[in-house]
């Protein structure tokens, strides 16, 4: 048998984050610059049912069969199987890597359950639908995150911008004009579990006032919704500015979030917030192209660990 890949990118929440959990609108959009990687090979040495997982980028390399139950590689190995519905699994290897940031907001642990099920699936000859993988990396999300939203696998199973609300079927955006973007990572790691239990314990405490925030974030993002479209950047970085004050509300922003924003407004971006679980990870800042770099150089010099441009081009589903 032919060894078989897998890729998935990661992706980068524009609106909406925390706010998305409460039953309110987020958009997110897919960053093919950065991907995770899985491959199947054929290991005809190994006893039939001996799948080895390897992971250098964390160290790995394991039976699956020795992996504990709830570890998250395992999860989404194990239910690509079932899925398949294989009776008697070969030997195989199954080789794992990254260049998605993790516990940046970025979606890699998404992204690796998704390049992980497409890949078995296929080396199976059993593919299966975007909406499909989206499900099964949904489970693993549970594991990992408690109470995702779902943001994470759609936009990232689907490699499409994204109109999202929780629990409501999924809308893919049609994009008249590009929009140009810069991400930067501040170097904070802080898992995506962590924050949205926090901002839980927080919403406990004052359900209407937290809601509220929750409901005013939700507006900015159904405004922002046509202006992305329409590619409305003056009016889109606005809105970008007012949901960042939202999640400054909410506590989840950080101190080296808040500096890298402000160079990145200093540096001309239109607009400029945080993306993902906050407290770490990265911002966004909405560019025009003849400062795309500008904006980018500006970051590194405020201390951004890595930064990455992308632009969302004009897309028609």
């Amino acid at each position: 048998m032919a060894i078989v890949f897998a890729k998935a990118p990661g992706k980068i929440i524009l609106f909406g984050e925390h706010a998305v959990v409460y039953g309110q609108p987020a958009i997110a959009i897919p960053v093919n610059k950065v991907s995770a990687t899985a491959r199947v090979i054929p290991n005809p040495e190994a006893l039939t049912g001996g799948v080895r997982v390897q992971a250098p980028d964390i160290m790995l390399d394991s039976d699956l069969a020795n992996l504990a139950e709830d570890h998250p590689i395992a999860i989404a190995a194990r239910l690509s199987i079932k899925a398949a519905a294989v009776k008697q699994v070969p030997g195989i290897i199954l080789q794992i890597s990254s260049t998605i940031p993790m516990s940046a907001g970025m979606g890699s642990s998404a992204a690796i359950s998704i390049a992980i099920i497409r890949a078995l699936s296929d080396f199976f000859g059993a593919p299966l639908s975007a909406d499909q993988v989206s499900s099964i990396a949904y489970e693993v999300e549970k594991f990992q995150h408690g109470t995702p939203s779902g943001i994470d696998n759609n936009v990232i199973a689907h490699q499409k911008p994204v109109y999202f609300i929780r629990d409501k079927p999924i809308e893919h955006l049609d994009i008249e004009q590009p929009t140009y973007w810069v991400i930067a990572d501040s170097g904070e790691k802080t898992p995506t579990r962590e924050t949205v239990s926090e901002v839980r314990k927080l919403y406990d405490s004052d359900p209407e006032s937290y809601q509220e925030c929750f409901n005013q974030i939700g507006e900015i993002t159904r405004n922002a919704r046509e202006s992305l479209i329409k590619g409305s950047i003056a009016k889109l970085g606005q809105l970008m500015d007012e949901n960042q004050r939202l999640l400054e509300q909410i506590n989840i922003s950080s101190p080296s979030l808040d500096n890298l924003i402000t160079a990145a407004k200093i540096a001309g971006a239109l607009g400029a917030k945080l993306s993902g679980g906050g407290r770490g990870g990265n911002i966004i800042a909405l560019a025009s192209p003849d400062n795309l770099e500008q904006i980018g150089s500006a970051l590194i010099n405020a201390g951004a660990k890595r930064v990455i441009t992308t632009i969302l081009n004009r897309w028609r589903t």
